[in-house]
């Protein structure tokens, strides 16, 4: 049996985690197989197995979706992660660009983008869910997805202009496409090769 958990998170985080009447806790504890004391003064968690819990992994799932509520994700999208191949990834903004708080707003504002367009475009072409909140810049998505939607927000973050962001998230789309679909049709990514005008030799299968 798992062992019970424990993590901390910001104080301004709590009520979304609870919920309105405890909703999201009870929604989290559900799909987990969980129970979860919250301390609302403290902003500590702890995450206990029931004993009826189904999923070895209920609860390292129900930790990832409260840091992922904690940093700031719709709870709704936070229960993604009880999905065996949905992932969060959480981009700590100092290890890149320092400590300094004019920095960390100007970059910030670089990964949202005027009106949240450059947020939007990452979201939409790397089909990720996204959070910027505090210090941090956190992903929600499948690994492939998330590793794509991260070198875009690292260029970013290390001064490349957003049109060159724009155009490496569209060739990055399509190499998923085409990978997403050689998977389904069982084709290896180093048997085929897409280019206009292909005609296909019968040895070649």
């Amino acid at each position: 049996m798992p062992e019970t958990d424990y993590l901390k998170i910001h104080q301004n985080r709590v009520g979304a985690l609870i919920g309105s009447n405890g909703s999201v806790k009870k929604s989290i504890e559900k799909a987990t197989g969980t129970i979860l004391d919250i301390d609302s003064d403290e902003g500590t968690v702890y995450i206990t197995p029931r004993e009826d819990m189904e999923d070895p992994l209920g609860v390292w799932n129900a930790n990832h979706i409260v840091k992922a509520v904690a940093r700031g994700f719709n709870p709704e999208v936070a229960l993604k992660l009880v999905s065996d191949d949905i992932y969060l990834e959480v981009i700590s903004l100092p290890l890149y660009i320092g400590k300094s708080k004019k920095a960390l707003a100007r970059h910030k504002g670089r990964i949202i983008g005027k009106d949240g367009k450059t947020r939007e475009i990452i979201m939409e072409m790397a089909e990720v869910d996204m959070a910027v909140y505090g210090k941090t810049v956190s992903l929600i998505g499948e690994m492939d997805n998330i590793m794509v939607a991260k070198e875009a927000i690292e260029m970013i973050l290390n001064g490349s202009r957003h049109k060159s962001v724009y155009g490496f998230l569209e060739h990055k789309k399509e190499d998923l496409k085409r990978k997403e679909f050689n998977e389904l049709v069982g084709i290896e990514n180093d048997k085929i090769e897409f280019k206009d005008g292909i005609e296909f030799d019968e040895n070649d299968f």
